[in-house]
């Protein structure tokens, strides 16, 4: 029988390092691996960057179960067989007690590459992180993912939901599990709860993320177009990079307020958050955003959608939370935080960080999903 706190072997199993689920395996897996833990990754080959590609290279040596890496495809393929029978030679090879998958696709080769005898073998968990289920309701392709979903729920010995709105949806579009389910929200580090002070040459507002459709830049557009024909004009600082900045800048110079911009490639969120005065989250969808906590914790002034998981983060009544696809709502929230004192907007901020300190920090993050991981070992020994 095995000890009920002896270290444990992992294995983590995710598509691309990249974005907030990179983050939130990578905190994960740096704490488990300081506690003593035995963690290992399989991920794919094709994606990651520049700053995926450093953050890898630095947990490589530490990971003791190794870290390993092949073709993963956002959407069915072929060579989702081969990611399916790499999981399961490693759980073999390393005699792993907990296989982890997160995102639709390390759910899925998680739970059958890890089937095993009733009782024998290792744990199979599964976090969501959206995907799947944030495509439209209703459409072939959401039916079909909810479908396979459904099927793969029988192989799940645990479901570890990062936010309250996933769990929701994944209640309501898929089943509610049989299996347990805990929700182990996001969590931050105690550093990132220090104020962040703008440059002096600061834009008024700034966007960090990805260019891409979910993300609504092209609202964020139109309601600088509408500020322009009410002729206030105020500036602002895009960073990132994505599939749809071709289609972002022939937009805005097409509404002719190029001279607003300043674009500025993916950086860090610590230094990105320096180069505006606001920030500025216009999604149509969201899970649990690591760049709106990030915001949030260093005191950012903010305007958000209210969508996904971000009414979990800052209160339903907070004065900046607006629909999402509506220039007009997004104009009227920008004009109305430009006419306040930026001391006072920064007070404001001050207090909901506080406010969100205890719930969403990498230590209570790490903790649940660790209790959660034994209990559900010990469930299976009973």
């Amino acid at each position: 029988m095995m000890e009920p706190n002896r270290p444990l072997r992992i294995l983590y199993v995710f598509r691309a390092p990249v974005g907030g689920l990179f983050r939130h395996v990578h905190d994960v897996a740096e704490a488990l691996i300081a506690q003593g833990h035995a963690i290992g990754m399989l991920c794919d080959s094709m994606t990651g960057g520049e700053r995926g590609e450093r953050l890898l290279a630095g947990l490589a040596p530490r990971l003791a179960l190794g870290l390993h890496r092949l073709p993963m495809h956002r959407n069915p393929h072929p060579s989702d067989w081969a990611a399916i029978r790499r999981v399961a030679a490693l759980a073999r090879a390393h005699a792993v007690d907990v296989i982890h998958g997160h995102g639709a696709k390390g759910g899925l080769y998680a739970r059958i590459g890890g089937v095993a005898r009733p009782g024998r073998g290792p744990i199979r968990c599964y976090t969501p992180h959206g995907g799947s289920l944030n495509y439209y309701p209703g459409s072939p392709a959401h039916r079909l993912f909810m479908a396979i979903e459904r099927v793969l729920e029988r192989g799940t010995d645990l479901f570890l939901f990062e936010s309250r709105f996933i769990a929701a949806r994944y209640h309501e579009f898929v089943h509610v599990p049989e299996r347990p389910e805990v929700i182990a929200l996001n969590g931050l580090y105690a550093h990132e709860f220090e104020a962040v002070a703008p440059h002096a040459e600061a834009s008024d507002f700034l966007y960090v993320g990805e260019f891409r459709e979910a993300k609504g830049i092209d609202t964020l557009v139109e309601a600088l177009f509408l500020l322009a024909n009410a002729g206030r004009h105020p500036t602002i600082t895009l960073v990132g990079s994505g599939p749809s900045e071709a289609r972002i800048r022939a937009l805005i110079a097409a509404r002719g307020i190029d001279g607003q911009f300043r674009w500025r490639g993916v950086t860090p969120a610590a230094e990105a958050f320096r180069l505006g005065r606001a920030m500025v989250v216009p999604s149509r969808f969201e899970s649990l955003p690591y760049i709106v906590l990030e915001a949030v914790a260093g005191q950012l002034p903010l305007i958000t959608t209210d969508v996904g998981g971000i009414p979990e983060i800052v209160p339903r009544d907070y004065p900046y939370l607006i629909p999402p696809n509506d220039p007009r709502a997004l104009a009227d929230a920008m004009a109305g935080m430009m006419d306040r004192p930026f001391a006072t907007l920064k007070a404001e901020a001050s207090a909901i960080s506080a406010g969100i300190r205890a719930r969403f920090s990498v230590e209570r993050m790490v903790e649940t999903i660790l209790t959660a991981y034994r209990d559900t070992l010990a469930a299976r020994r009973g």
